[in-house]
Order: structure tokens, then C-alpha cells, then sequence
């Protein structure tokens, strides 16, 4: 009687497995087809839109602001800068962001954030990626506060970051930045107390992760940019070189949700 090895064993394990996926393979693509991430409807591939939801995207392109990338109406020039920037410039190096904040949007964002569809953080990743500007050293996500990630789970904004990474390759760190404190929600604050909420809320432990280093700071969702510009002054501090903010979507009018 002949004996099998372990490496035969093995081969034919695997192929017993190729084998089941190429009987149910097409079958289970049948029955569970890739779905738009906006309404659910049957798409051709992963991670892309039906037609409708990717008509209700408005993306986010040049002309922009030169200090914050606020998409202008029509071409002012390189150097332009929004009325914001003007009267209060940011210490952050510009916002990118794949898509302006709407009905497609939001509820892209909400699917993540609360309902737990994970996946949804590598769509955006997919659209994100490519607004990039060169030179991003380290890819750092917004944290949450413990008491908050352990009770939704995941902080959302470093299930972005992580499959940003996937995408191009960016060191990403989810520790260079941690939330010392809790804070309320933001999202029935004015804006000056939206930033007193989070003043003081974040802290570098290791200046030596962030020092010298080009950041990408990644979330869901750019609102008023309090968070944003609290996390980016306390990297800023710790030695950071300059401080991007990579986000899916921004809000561009002068409605806010979110964080």
C-alpha cells in the first residue's frame, strides 16, 4: 500500500479546493453579487457605484483654494486663497478630499461609522488615494477615545487609513496619535464650541514616530475642522514637517455633521 506525505496530502487539499471553488464559485457570485455601497444595488464589481449614486458625488477637483483646496466656482489663479483662508490661515498643508458631503455621501459615511460595514472604508480608500499630494511620509488616522472604540468596535477613520496604506504603499501608524480625554458629540456645536470640545483632547506620546515626517491625518468626514485642527497642532508641536488632511468627503456649504 503506498504512503502519502504530508506534501501530498497538501497538493491534494488543494486541489480538492480549487476543485469546490470553481464548482461554487459562479454560483456564489450569482447569489451574492458585488452591490453598490450607496444603495445596494447589483454592480458589476466591487467598490463601484450604480448610476445614480455615482451621479449624486459631486468629486472634488481643481480650481481649489491654494491653503485649504475649497473648490472654487471658476479659476482664480495658483495662488488663491477662499475668504476663510484669508481671514484665519490654516496650520494644516490643505484638505483632500475625494467627494463633497451630501445625501451619497452621508450615507456612505453613517454605513461605516454606526452600521458596521467595514468594507466600505476600502471604497473610499479607492477614491481617496489618488487626491494625494507627493510626498506623504506616514499616514496617521483621527483616534477615537478608548471608552468609544470599545464600544463601537473600530475607529473608522484607521479602517480608512489601513487600506489607503494597502492602496499606495504610505507607512501608517495608528498609535503616532492618541485621545487623551473623551469629548460630546460635535455635531450640535457651533463652531467656537466645537473647538473648546477638543482642546487639549489629543497628544503625541512619541514625538519620534511623527518628528520630521510629511503626515496625512485621515477621517471620514471634514466638517468644521475643529478635530482637524486640533490633531494637527499638537503633530505640529511633536515635529511633524507639515500635516495633510485626507478625508472621503467635506463639507464645501455651510451645513456640518459629524466630527
Amino acid at each position: 500500500m503506498r504512503t502519502i506525505g504530508v506534501g501530498g496530502l497538501a497538493a491534494i487539499a488543494a486541489h480538492g479546493r480549487r476543485a469546490l471553488a470553481s464548482l461554487f464559485g459562479p454560483i456564489a457570485a450569482a447569489a451574492l453579487p458585488p452591490r453598490c455601497p450607496g444603495c445596494g444595488t447589483p454592480v458589476a464589481a466591487d467598490h463601484r457605484f450604480c448610476a445614480p449614486c455615482w451621479g449624486g458625488l459631486r468629486w472634488l477637483t481643481p480650481p481649489w483654494c491654494a491653503a485649504c483646496n475649497r473648490p472654487f466656482a471658476h479659476d482664480r489663479g495658483a495662488d488663491a486663497r477662499c475668504a476663510a483662508c484669508l481671514a484665519d490661515p490654516p496650520r494644516h498643508a490643505g484638505i483632500r478630499a475625494a467627494v463633497a458631503y451630501g445625501p451619497v455621501a452621508r450615507r456612505l459615511a453613517l454605513k461605516l461609522k454606526y452600521g458596521g460595514r467595514i468594507g466600505i472604508a476600502a471604497t473610499m480608500a479607492e477614491r481617496m488615494a489618488p487626491t494625494l499630494p507627493p510626498g506623504i511620509d506616514l499616514l496617521v488616522p483621527v483616534p477615537l477615545h478608548r471608552w468609544r472604540l470599545w464600544s463601537r468596535g473600530f475607529n473608522q477613520a484607521a479602517l480608512i487609513a489601513a487600506a489607503v496604506r494597502r492602496r499606495t504603499g504610505i507607512a501608517h501608524d495608528p498609535f503616532a496619535l492618541v485621545r487623551r480625554r473623551a469629548t460630546v458629540p460635535l455635531r450640535a456645536l457651533g463652531r467656537g464650541r466645537r473647538r473648546q470640545a477638543v482642546a487639549g483632547a489629543f497628544a503625541v506620546p512619541d514625538p519620534a514616530r511623527v518628528a520630521g515626517r510629511t503626515i496625512a491625518l485621515v477621517d471620514d468626514v471634514y466638517t468644521s475642522g475643529a478635530t482637524a485642527a486640533a490633531c494637527t497642532q499638537v503633530l505640529l508641536r511633536a515635529g511633524a514637517a507639515a500635516v495633510v488632511v485626507l478625508c472621503w468627503a467635506r463639507v464645501v456649504g455651510s451645513g456640518a455633521a459629524g466630527d
